[in-house]
């Protein structure tokens, strides 16, 4: 139950991000046509608010240790570097997703469809030991490791190398793909909103 329940407050706030990132700008039109702001006002606005929503989640936990008198210890303090690498994967996700869903306005409803068929490919609800001998499946998908990044210490263990290396790499890879169409599109968002 405890992994369950931090799997879904973790999931929760990635599914936000990417359900509601699709709006980063074009729901934000007013402001932009009207007001010379920079962009990176929306982006925080909207991280903070994802925060907040994660903020009043965690209580949750907090509940189920208690009951099921699990104590982390020390290992808990990972889970903050695991959480702001995960503030900024939900940043540079959402300047990508932005800009690419001011241009193409279908993508927010692609997003929501993947979403679930991220969910249940995830060990969220599940743990990967129930794969047997295709556990490397869930060590496949970055998903896992986005989220066990603060999963793991929550529950009383550090994260592996594994979840590290390849959550830095996510973390990387988002931050290079953000940059780059920002810098290529920054200009043509208020025309395409």
């Amino acid at each position: 139950m405890p992994h369950v329940c931090v799997g879904l407050i973790v999931w929760g706030f990635i599914n936000s991000v990417l359900l509601d990132a699709g709006d980063l700008f074009t729901g934000s039109e007013s402001y932009i046509k009207q007001v010379r702001l920079p962009y990176s006002l929306y982006v925080f606005r909207f991280v903070l608010s994802k925060t907040i929503v994660f903020a009043h989640d965690f209580p949750i936990y907090l509940v189920t240790i208690l009951y099921f008198q699990i104590w982390p210890g020390s290992a808990a303090l990972y889970a903050i570097p695991g959480f702001l690498l995960l503030l900024i994967n939900g940043a540079m996700v959402s300047i990508s997703l932005g800009i690419v869903s001011a241009r193409f306005r279908d993508i927010p409803r692609i997003i929501a469809s993947l979403s679930q068929i991220i969910f249940l490919v995830t060990p969220i609800i599940w743990m990967p030991s129930l794969l047997g001998q295709r556990s490397y499946l869930a060590e496949a998908n970055p998903f896992f490791h986005l989220i066990e990044m603060i999963r793991a210490p929550l529950l009383g263990s550090a994260p592996s190398q594994l979840t590290v290396i390849v959550t830095i790499a996510v973390t990387a890879t988002n931050l290079l793909l953000a940059t780059a169409l920002f810098t290529r599109y920054r200009s043509r968002i208020a025309y395409w909103i």
